[in-house]
């Protein structure tokens, strides 16, 4: 990986961290909403759901639009298609392992009584 790709897989990473960010990724992926009422979904205050939809813009997985007094919320499908690459690549890996495991023990003569 680039380090411009590892920087973008601690920011996915960073940003679903945290059961809130995750919760509101759901929301948006359903479907638009304002901030407004994101927050009126939490129990937290309006500049804490504000926050959490700024670490989730930051990492890419999101995107907000202006309209009017609004900040309407959308999430980004291509962005989480990367997070899940990202995860089935690192699956890959642990899978080769696990075959690499598999093949020592089957080339692995039987013990002798």
């Amino acid at each position: 990986m680039t380090e411009q790709s590892e920087d973008r897989a601690d920011a996915f990473f960073h940003a679903l961290a945290d059961r809130t960010r995750r919760d509101i990724m759901r929301r948006v992926l359903a479907g638009q909403h304002s901030v407004s009422a994101l927050a009126a979904k939490y129990d937290m205050s309006f500049a804490a759901v504000q926050k959490h939809v700024a670490v989730l813009e930051k990492a890419g997985l999101l995107t907000k639009l202006r309209s009017g007094r609004e900040q309407l919320v959308s999430g980004d499908v291509a962005a989480v298609r990367s997070v899940a690459s990202l995860l089935a690549e690192l699956e890959q890996v642990w899978r080769g392992r696990i075959a690499r495991i598999d093949d020592l023990i089957a080339s692995d003569p039987e013990p002798e009584d």
